[in-house]
């Protein structure tokens, strides 16, 4: 039966254990044998009706994910809720839903659903809220992909007095999967900005060139030489994401640009990723050149050499494919 009128939802919560003083994993047992007995429009039923009655944060986040298999729009009402507890009480009472919130925000973003903007916004610019929970709800926002979402990402980005660094990570990450194009100011401002810096902001600068990276910006010269310059930064991972960035730019400079680092960089992992970088942009090209010209280190050389092995194995492979499937 796939009839709401026909469920008497209240007696199914308490045989499950809802209003009783069961261990949750019991209560998550029950709830799950319910798969048995219920067809799926029933149990969208069910598990609105006890993500709006449940009070117990582990109970609530296993029926979010048995809900989750189904993604109907009725279940998003409940989820809101959860998410917002704009009637919970006291501080103390929030803090125990923290995960369970943050596991709303990302079932809420697989719905893609535009009409859940607004509240993910109310949440991501509350200050006193939990910062676990703004970054899910900054996540959420990117992945829904609403481009009303843009400005206030940014805002988050550019604010000075936002305490969560983590928070900045979480928008920057969120305006790389929207790719608008009024991000790229902010965004380049930050690496700017924090030039040479490895501190706390090193893994900020990290989502913003990743952020810069999926925009794929070939004609702005602005974005260019702050990836460019960020080759130059004292932190790795960061040299090595802006050689991830340049070479999905299309920049007409790119290839030198990235070439430079196997020569200048004093660090292997980068040099590595730029010669992988080189060859996704050129071909085999660069491995045999590498090999041949005394400038290159023997570690990179080394390197080329397992590329061009695997390469060759990968063709080799392609070949017998071809050949059993003709025959």
């Amino acid at each position: 039966m796939d009839n709401k009128d026909n469920l008497d939802l209240k007696s199914l919560a308490r045989d499950c254990g809802l209003f009783s003083e069961l261990p949750a994993d019991e209560i998550v047992q029950k709830i799950s044998d319910l798969d048995k007995s219920y067809q799926s429009g029933d149990l969208v039923n069910i598990y609105n009706y006890f993500l709006s009655v449940s009070t117990n944060p582990d109970v609530l986040m296993n029926v979010i994910r048995l809900a989750d298999r189904f993604r109907d729009h009725s279940t998003l009402s409940p989820l809101l809720d959860i998410l917002l507890m704009k009637n919970a009480g006291t501080q103390e009472i929030k803090e125990k839903f923290i995960n369970t919130r943050v596991m709303c925000a990302k079932a809420i973003a697989n719905y893609k659903d535009t009409t859940t903007v607004t509240p993910l916004l109310y949440c991501l610019n509350n200050k006193d809220e939990n910062y676990k929970v703004r970054l899910a709800c900054a996540d959420a926002l990117g992945r829904i992909g609403d481009r009303y979402a843009v400005a206030p990402l940014i805002e988050v980005v550019k604010d000075e007095d936002e305490k969560s660094v983590y928070l900045k990570e979480s928008a920057a990450s969120a305006l790389g999967m929207l790719g608008d194009l009024r991000a790229i100011d902010p965004l380049v401002s930050i690496l700017e900005s924090n030039k040479g810096i490895w501190d706390k902001f090193t893994f900020l600068k990290e989502r913003v060139i990743e952020a810069l990276g999926k925009m794929r910006i070939s004609n702005n010269d602005r974005v260019f030489n702050a990836l460019k310059d960020s080759l130059l930064d004292e932190s790795p991972q960061i040299r090595i994401n802006a050689i991830e960035a340049l070479m999905d730019s299309d920049h007409e400079l790119a290839y030198d640009t990235i070439k430079r680092c196997l020569t200048e960089d004093d660090d292997f992992e980068v040099k590595k990723n730029a010669l992988i970088a080189l060859y996704n942009l050129g071909g085999r090209e660069i491995l045999d050149e590498v090999i041949s010209l005394p400038i290159y280190s023997s570690d990179l050389k080394e390197e080329a050499q397992n590329m061009i092995d695997e390469y060759e194995d990968e063709v080799v492979e392609i070949y017998r494919d071809d050949r059993n499937n003709q025959q």
